[in-house]
This record gives C-alpha cells, sequence and structure tokens, in this order.
C-alpha cells in the first residue's frame, strides 16, 4: 500500500534506503521519479507547496466592455417562463 501523505512517502523511501533498496528499485515500488527519491534521502520533510501569484484570464481586459452589456435592461422581451406563468391571452 502507498502512503497517503508525502510526508509519509518521504518517511517510506528512507526506510527502504537504510534497509539498502536501490534507487531504482525505491522509484519502482513508490511511483515516483529519480528527483523524489533524492529530495526524500536529502530531506525528511518535503518543501513546502508555492502559492502561485492569481493570473489574469484573457477576457478580464474586454470586462469593462461586457459588463453594461450582460446587465439586465427592461427592454428584453419576457422570457418564456413568464409567459407561460401568465397563461395564454385571448386576442
Amino acid at each position: 500500500m502507498l502512503p497517503k501523505s508525502k510526508v509519509d512517502l518521504y518517511a517510506a523511501i528512507r526506510r527502504d534506503a537504510r534497509t539498502g533498496m536501490s534507487l531504482r528499485a525505491l522509484m519502482r515500488k513508490y511511483g515516483v521519479g529519480y528527483e523524489t527519491v533524492q529530495r526524500a534521502l536529502i530531506s525528511a520533510l518535503p518543501e513546502p507547496r508555492k502559492q502561485m501569484k492569481p493570473r489574469e484570464t484573457r477576457l478580464d481586459p474586454y470586462k469593462p466592455v461586457i459588463a453594461p452589456a450582460a446587465e439586465p435592461s427592461g427592454s428584453c422581451p419576457r422570457s418564456a417562463a413568464s409567459h407561460r406563468a401568465s397563461g395564454p391571452t385571448a386576442t
């Protein structure tokens, strides 16, 4: 069974390395790459995740132009639901 957390994975890799397992055997057993095994053998704790800065979307430059068009206005026709709610009208 594979370890659930990265800390447990690093501990398991270090434990098996102390018993004499080769790097390739560790890579195969845990399904990780060479770099991960090396990092586990160097440090008992994994590096913290990098915090990513929020990125601008492709739509952001156009939002000031789109926003007024997306707002509801009184000039649009009634929705089908409101037509059904009012029922048929006789002419």
